[in-house]
């Protein structure tokens, strides 16, 4: 019995060689494509046919693997002439012409990049830690307070026997922990431009400027816990952790925008770095009621920091208040100052939990 001839098609064909546009005929026959017209009879395979994805607009448009095109202006006859040549649109272009389709595509990919945001980069982050041998920690903690030193920092006008006295207590609180488990540290004192202060080093450089010690009214315990708490960041290695994190986050989300330099680039980069700056600090806040519970010292003198910040700003935010200066508000990132902290509340109770028999 002959086989039934396939449907036909009026199109233009394109030789690939010039730019004439010749009317033909398709017609799908077996596994070949048929291309007939005045001067034209040619064959291809259909597996060497770069086949158009069909869309709601638009011409249609097939180029031919060893060269040429065809082209069709009318989008809906095409599509019912490929249809009735037994060809069927690929999973993806059907999931693309489906709104439930493309709803659910949305949702499982706003869901892979929170899984990615949440758990990938910082378990890729830590791995890469883990292998990082500590000079680099040494050699980014010094390179970035050569560069604080001098236009944040300055030179302590703390007495030398009022540093010695605050690094001996906290040295004292340090002498019950377990051998070994301590990171290397050293303490530096400076007066600052960023106000009350405190931060943490990559490399073990812990930082505390005057203006912290004047507003605790150079308590040593609390001094201690602020301590204890940066030294957390030290050793988990927040600080070179927070690096690597930053720079898989750019490099993600440049992949996904398609522009590394852009804003949109710059704001999931943001988004995603504060969301790890605070499981970070709630990492050093254990870290320090750990160290502050094995030295007897109760955990809510840390609760005396959150008190005496707040009185400050509150003084700040008073019609009288003083300026405290734009370099304390352009450098309010550093340290205890991070607007990526948890909120004070939620810290102020966790210390005052961890204080509870």
């Amino acid at each position: 019995m002959a086989q039934t001839p396939g449907p036909v098609l009026e199109a233009v064909y394109f030789d690939g060689q010039s730019a004439r546009a010749r009317p033909v005929r398709l017609r799908i026959d077996g596994a070949v494509l048929r291309v007939e017209g005045e001067g034209v009879d040619r064959s291809v395979a259909l597996a060497d046919v770069n086949w158009p994805e069909r869309t709601r607009h638009g011409m249609r448009v097939a180029h031919f693997e060893g060269g040429g095109s065809v082209q069709c202006s009318d989008a809906a006859a095409w599509d019912a002439w490929s249809r009735a040549g037994g060809r069927r649109d690929s999973l993806v272009v059907r999931l693309q012409q489906s709104w439930r389709g493309v709803l659910v595509s949305v949702t499982l990919l706003a869901a892979l990049a929170v899984a990615l945001q949440q758990w990938g980069l910082p378990a890729a982050a830590r791995a890469v830690v883990a292998v990082t041998p500590l000079s680099v920690d040494e050699s980014l903690g010094a390179a970035t307070l050569d560069a604080i030193d001098g236009t944040l920092m300055l030179p302590s006008r703390l007495a030398a026997g009022e540093r010695a006295r605050l690094k001996a207590a906290f040295a004292s609180a340090l002498a019950d922990q377990p051998p070994g488990s301590v990171p290397a540290w050293n303490l530096e004192f400076r007066r600052s431009r960023i106000g009350p202060n405190a931060l943490a080093l990559p490399g073990g450089t812990l930082l505390v400027t005057d203006e912290l010690v004047e507003l605790v009214d150079r308590d040593e315990r609390v001094i201690t816990a602020v301590l204890a708490h940066e030294l957390g960041h030290v050793r988990h290695r927040h600080g070179l952790r927070a690096l690597v994190q930053v720079t898989l986050l750019g490099g993600l989300a440049s992949v996904v925008l398609g522009d590394f330099s852009s804003v949109l680039a710059g704001v999931p980069v943001l988004l995603g770095q504060a969301s790890y700056s605070r499981a970070a600090e709630r990492e050093a806040d254990a870290e320090a009621v750990r160290i502050l519970q094995a030295a007897s010292i109760s955990p809510e003198v840390m609760v005396t920091l959150f008190d005496k910040l707040a009185q400050r700003n509150s003084a700040k935010d008073a019609p009288d208040g003083a300026d405290t200066g734009r370099a304390e508000r352009q450098a309010s990132w550093l340290g205890i100052a991070f607007a990526s902290h948890p909120a004070d509340a939620e810290r102020v109770q966790y210390f005052r939990q961890a204080a509870r028999p």
